[in-house]
């Protein structure tokens, strides 16, 4: 198994240079580059504040840690992998208070088991690349009543491969392809159509 340590960096909000620091334990933690997380964050700049976020496979945290330094209310983070779950809580929550919540949990069964109190404004897919991941994961979230009407979805993916398959109602907002990755940001429309 390979085991690295790294470090990724707050780029924006009240918490911007902050460092989160991870132990990759078998090479699939990606997090997201600061250009790439530059651009999804001024794609998201007027659609943050207050807003309830879903980042469903954490990995690093940095997507929610950065959402949350730039204005939303609360996030919940869902990472399978226990240390790297007990990790996260231990950076963020000294950071976040209450504003966060880190669950241990394999993404599709936290969503197959019920829909949440209040639906979330924003959330993040961006799992290893070579799971098939993120079909069933956007579908889980648009029929499990996860998502409020207007969410907001980023998805991110490997540029060659296919683009992935999402619910009919979320209409691509804005695309970008930079190196190996290839960055969708979705609004959901309850009529599928935007308005």
């Amino acid at each position: 198994m390979t085991i690295s340590k790294g470090s990724v960096r707050i780029i924006g909000g009240q918490h911007r240079g902050r460092r989160l620091q991870f132990t990759d334990q078998g090479g699939d933690l990606r997090p997201s580059g600061d250009r790439m997380r530059e651009t999804l964050f001024n794609w998201l700049q007027f659609e943050l504040r207050e807003r309830k976020v879903l980042d469903l496979f954490a990995g690093s945290g940095v997507l929610g840690a950065e959402a949350l330094s730039r204005g939303a209310a609360r996030a919940v983070l869902v990472e399978k992998k226990r240390e790297r779950a007990a990790d996260l809580a231990r950076q963020l929550r000294p950071l976040f208070d209450d504003r966060i919540d880190v669950t241990c949990a394999d993404a599709l069964k936290w969503l197959a088991g019920g829909a949440p109190p209040a639906p979330f404004d924003l959330a993040f897919i961006d799992p290893p690349y070579d799971l098939g991941l993120v079909t069933p994961a956007c579908e889980a979230l648009e029929r499990g009543g996860w998502l409020s009407r207007d969410a907001l979805i980023y998805v991110e993916s490997r540029r060659h491969d296919q683009a992935p398959t999402v619910p009919v109602n979320w209409h691509l907002e804005k695309e970008k392809s930079g190196g190996d990755v290839r960055a969708c940001l979705y609004r959901r429309h309850m009529n599928g159509s935007p308005a």
